[in-house]
């Protein structure tokens, strides 16, 4: 006699993603949904260049913006230019960025890149992707965000949690690197609508398509995702 095997909870069988079936034939009408539902989809970092904007998005990881932008407001006022954050003594710019989490890697990594910009870059940041990814700690998700937000630039679409989880979730992606998920995003959508792919994926992901209680009852997109048959009918 065989050994019964227990059944999985709904949770445990998205958790292993065995159970949803590729859904790209579906994203323009999903896309469409999520557009009209957060037609306004825009950062909520506060920065007024290019260099605020790269040192906030660095601190932004495993934080939220409403920290962030509360430590940043201080922060931009102490460093205003990029010799200010090479030169920057380190211990006290860990203080400076302490609240947001994984403060010693960030400082590092934020007074590197300042230094490169000042050597390399004549101390403005650069404004392509081959020369942003180059610098410390800076990978295609803030390279994106710079240079859509900062230089108008849209090269890619921007892989934090929240898209991975809800492109994973929608269908849309099998894949767990984050450079791979944007290369299927942008193989399903137009280039017009790049820049706000992010942003309007992240919101969802927020106030919806949260990590261990996703609100599908109330989903705009509940009738086209393959995950909600999964929470809504364990």
């Amino acid at each position: 006699m065989s050994e019964k095997k227990p059944k999985k909870s709904a949770t445990q069988d998205f958790l292993y993603e065995s159970d949803i079936p590729n859904n790209r034939h579906n994203f323009d009408r999903i896309w469409a949904l999520l557009k009209k539902e957060y037609p306004n989809a825009k950062p909520s970092l506060n920065y007024s260049n290019p260099l605020e904007l790269l040192v906030a998005t660095v601190l932004s990881a495993q934080s939220t913006d409403v920290q962030i932008n509360r430590v940043t407001e201080k922060l931009f006022h102490k460093y205003r230019t990029a010799e200010d954050y090479a030169n920057a003594d380190l211990r006290e710019l860990e203080i400076d960025v302490y609240s947001t989490g994984f403060y010693k890697n960030k400082a590092k990594n934020i007074k590197a890149v300042a230094q490169l910009i000042v050597e390399n870059y004549n101390g403005k940041v650069p404004d392509t992707m081959e020369e942003l990814v180059s610098l410390p700690g800076v990978g295609r998700k803030t390279a994106n965000i710079v240079l859509a937000r900062a230089f108008g630039i849209i090269e890619g679409i921007a892989v934090d949690t929240h898209v991975k989880r809800v492109s994973r979730r929608l269908g849309f992606t099998k894949n767990s690197d984050p450079d791979k998920i944007e290369q299927d995003l942008i193989s399903l959508a137009r280039k017009q609508d790049l820049d706000s792919i992010s942003m309007t994926l992240i919101y969802h992901g927020r106030k919806v398509c949260q990590a261990r209680k996703p609100k599908c009852s109330s989903c705009v997109v509940n009738q086209l995702c393959p995950s909600s048959i999964i929470f809504m009918n364990p």
